[in-house]
């Protein structure tokens, strides 16, 4: 198995993959252009016979040194003509271009165009002698890029997270208190249909809104699809009649036993201030993930086991705004 990778790590072994399967058919192309630069039909022609060398490419250009196109746009669907001297100096790919620097493959940008996140190769044209001629520039289509195999979806981090939230709502938090919801005076029914959901009946992710009295929870066997529980429901043992029974899920990170636990510490939180108190909690089964978010609309993360750690810095005074 791969070993596990932030987005960052994941990103950079994405870019690198295809920085080497198309770095050296790009330099090789860009050698050949020499014989015909600055012609502009000879160059379309070359560019054409050049395309099938380079993997899953959108276009190919040429341009001079003041980043004004030389060629056609060359693409798999033919000669595109609309982009023939157009200045291209102040895209993001070329800010990226730096003196002494052949290759670059630039990060990722939205095409003017189609809208859509897209890269650019930029592989420097110079002659026998080593003078630049200009740039042999190579689009790329996120969506047509394939992922290699071999590498992993990144893991969601798993250390305690707080993002602050609504300056607005922050600024005012203090004048405000909690209004008794339904879901709070009848939590605890709520709470117990919902360990029974999840240890019993297969939901093994569910998003508690105490403020407006309501839950998401997603179900095990249809996992693309949530459903949202109204108070009615959340407080209706009969609920559980409509989800067939399932065993726990073995790789489970979150015990069974433990979901209670959990459960009664967003309670605990819903209680815990007049001012500063929980308005909705999360838990999925898989990451072993608590999501918390306050009435100052400041948002917390963290693994299970930290959440039922009374000794974990979050209870200890960390829940400002």
């Amino acid at each position: 198995m791969p070993e596990s990778a932030t987005i960052q790590q994941a990103i950079a072994r994405q870019r690198k993959s295809l920085e080497q399967r198309i770095r050296k058919p790009l330099e090789a192309l860009a050698g050949r252009l020499t014989t015909v630069w600055g012609d502009r039909q000879a160059m379309d022609a070359m560019l054409q016979e050049g395309l099938t060398t380079i993997p899953d490419v959108r276009f190919l250009y040429a341009l001079d040194n003041r980043g004004v196109q030389l060629s056609d746009n060359i693409g798999p669907e033919g000669v595109l003509e609309k982009d023939f001297g157009r200045d291209r100096s102040h895209r993001p790919y070329m800010q990226q271009l730096h003196p002494g620097t052949d290759f670059i493959l630039s990060e990722a940008y939205i095409s003017i165009r189609a809208k859509r996140p897209s890269l650019t190769a930029m592989q420097v044209v110079r002659d026998d002698q080593g003078r630049q001629l200009g740039y042999l520039g190579a689009d790329f289509d996120l969506r047509q890029l394939p992922l290699t195999q071999e590498m992993a979806l990144y893991d969601e981090p798993t250390q305690w997270r707080q993002i602050k939230g609504d300056p607005a709502i922050r600024g005012t938090v203090f004048h405000q208190t909690r209004v008794e919801s339904e879901m709070d005076r009848h939590i605890d029914e709520a709470l117990g249909v919902m360990d029974e959901l999840m240890v019993d009946h297969g939901v093994f992710h569910t998003w508690i809104h105490f403020s407006s009295s309501r839950a998401i929870i997603w179900w095990i066997d249809d996992p693309f699809r949530y459903r949202l529980l109204d108070i009615h429901l959340l407080t209706d043992p009969d609920i559980c009649l409509a989800y067939p029974l399932r065993p726990y899920p073995e790789n489970a990170i979150v015990p069974a036993e433990k979901i209670r636990p959990v459960l009664d510490g967003f309670r605990e939180l819903r209680f815990m201030d007049e001012t500063l108190y929980l308005r909705s909690g999360s838990l999925n089964i898989f990451n072993g993930m608590v999501g918390l978010t306050f009435s100052c609309d400041g948002s917390h993360y963290l693994p299970w086991d930290e959440f039922l750690d009374r000794s974990h810095a979050f209870w200890a005074g960390s829940l400002g705004l």
